[in-house]
Formats: structure tokens, sequence, C-alpha cells
């Protein structure tokens, strides 16, 4: 596909995302997605950011830092879109007094997806600092994926899911389903208190 198709594409699905999510907000209050208080014990991994930096994957989950995680890969034309989009759009309503808060995508394509293709992905999303892509070796994904109960044997497979770890100790919520911003705003406070 040529790259102004691709990237025609790819503005077309933030649009039609955020349509809905504005179309939804006067909407009677359908839930669309279920949230859960879980736990998770983190594996000891090293992964890569889109900087081609390593990055321990504890590192990440410091406290007193309230940290959104999604799973996506970069040639997704499905759910992924969608994430993305709910991450651009959540970066664009916190505000600094919002508490420290950091988004982290995690690729679920680790053998294509590069830090190269991380970055153009990022950049397609308009993603602020504070939002990192991550990927590694396909033994350390799927260690993370399988702690944090988001592993499927094919990408094309996966499922919509952010999680939300909690700034104070090991609390996670986690969103299953399409959830809008304004909604994932709220679940965002609820993992502060």
């Amino acid at each position: 596909m040529p790259p102004i198709i691709k990237s025609c594409a790819t503005i077309l699905s933030i649009i039609l995302v955020s349509l809905c999510v504005i179309s939804n907000a006067g909407a009677e209050a359908k839930q669309n997605y279920t949230s859960t208080f879980e736990r998770y014990e983190l594996p000891d991994v090293v992964l890569i950011n889109q900087d081609g930096v390593k990055v321990p994957l504890q590192n990440i989950f410091s406290p007193g830092t309230t940290v959104l995680v999604d799973f996506v890969y970069t040639t997704c034309t499905t759910i992924c879109p969608v994430l993305s989009a709910n991450f651009t759009n959540f970066q664009r309503k916190i505000t600094p007094d919002s508490g420290r808060v950091r988004l982290v995508s995690i690729s679920i394509d680790p053998e294509y997806d590069t830090p190269k293709a991380m970055k153009a992905y990022l950049k397609r999303y308009y993603a602020k600092p504070g939002w990192d892509f991550l990927t590694g070796s396909r033994q350390d994904i799927d260690k993370v994926l399988k702690a944090l109960k988001a592993f499927t044997q094919n990408k094309m497979n996966h499922f919509p899911l952010i999680l939300v770890k909690s700034p104070a100790e090991n609390r996670w919520i986690r969103i299953y389903g399409l959830i809008g911003t304004a909604e994932l705003m709220k679940e965002y406070e609820k993992a502060r208190q």
C-alpha cells in the first residue's frame, strides 16, 4: 500500500474513532467495557523503546506514577488504531495537576515492530513525551503478555485491553473492551484513589 494511502487510512481511522467517542458522549451511559481490580507480578525483562533504548520493565512501573498500558502492533488495522486514538485523546485531556502518568504501548508483534516502526507509529498518533512503545525478543514479550494476562497465540486474535497501574501499590484496573476517553479518564482517577 502506498505511504500516502496508508497515512490517509490512519488519519481516517483517528477521525472515525474521535467521532464515535464524541457521538457517544451525549448518549445514555451504555458501558461497552468491563473493569476489574487485579494484581500482577511483572517479569524481570528488559525491553526496547521507540528510540532503541533498553528499558527494564520494572523501572516503568515506579511508585508514584500511574501507568496506562495497551497491547498493539504497528501494522494492525482493527482495534489498535482505536486504542491508540484513545491514548492520543487521553494525552490531550490530561492536565499537569492530574498527577504523574505514563502511557505504554507494548508490541504484540516484536518480529516486525522495530524501534523505527514504533517511532513512526507514535508520530502518526501525535504522541507526546510520556508515551512509550516497547518491543523485545519474542520470549520476553510473551513473558510480559502472560504475566499481564494479555497473551494470544495469534496477533490477529488479540483483544481490546487497557491496564491502569495504580501509583501507590500493586493494584491494577483491567479494562476489557472498547472504552471512550471520558470513561478512561474516570478509570484513571479511580486508580489514583
